[in-house]
């Protein structure tokens, strides 16, 4: 299983450094241009372009800066993203309409930019990140798990529709994680209801890493304890 040497990252430094820990040439990608340029630093002088995602024009320009040092892109990652739990009748329209255009479109656009280029080298790998919490619907949670159904179902199409291109898309859905997610709500790693453990970020991001080796559609990292990862492959 061969790891793609440049991978297109948005969001979360844990994988960014496992990903240069393996080999491969991560270019970082968030809206904080301050820890961006801090990550960058630390892996290397790694590439890092302060980038929202839901404008087109600063996604392209973040491929054009990623073309423009290294000449290709081989594998696109897909994790920035935004949640809120609300009971329906408290859920704003506008507020859900700019999180479907953060956790989904965007990753409709971060797709289509890449695939010019992969398709020119013959090939590639696309990460995107969903969430458990389609699995099961939860009182309080909806509009969240809503938006992730959306990638879900554009993820199983997309690498069918990109199959003949040998682009494979990977569709991954981690447990709860202790992150800066919902402002941290995680970050206690106190047990939830439901047998719901908050998985640390480097657990969540070994499983990225595989899925950029192996290509395969479709990774559901279970609930509960972390397991070790000899167990899951």
């Amino acid at each position: 299983m061969i790891l793609p040497r440049l991978i297109m990252w948005t969001s979360c430094g844990t994988t960014a450094r496992l990903l240069h820990e393996a080999g491969a040439r991560p270019v970082l990608a968030a809206r904080r241009a301050d820890r961006l340029e801090a990550l960058g630093k630390e892996l290397d002088d790694a590439l890092a372009v302060p980038t929202d995602v839901t404008d087109p024009a600063q996604l392209q320009a973040l491929i054009a800066a990623t073309v423009d040092r290294y000449g290709r892109v081989d594998g696109l990652v897909n994790n920035a993203g935004a949640g809120t739990f609300h009971r329906i009748d408290a859920i704003s329209p506008a507020g859900f309409l700019d999180m479907l255009n953060l956790n989904v479109v965007s990753v409709l656009s971060g797709i289509q930019a890449v695939l010019p280029h992969m398709r020119k080298a013959g090939g590639g790998r696309i990460v995107n990140v969903s969430s458990g919490s389609t699995r099961a619907p939860m009182p309080g949670n909806a509009a969240y798990p809503a938006t992730k159904c959306a990638v879900n179902r554009l993820s199983e199409v997309a690498r069918m529709d990109l199959a003949d291109d040998d682009i494979q898309v990977t569709l991954l859905l981690p447990s709860i994680t202790a992150t800066e997610f919902g402002d941290g709500m995680f970050l206690d790693g106190k047990p939830r209801p439901g047998g719901l453990i908050p998985h640390s970020p480097e657990y969540v991001a070994k499983f990225i890493v595989r899925a950029l080796r192996t290509g395969e559609e479709r990774i559901d990292i279970p609930h509960g304890p972390e397991q070790p990862m000899e167990s899951l492959l």
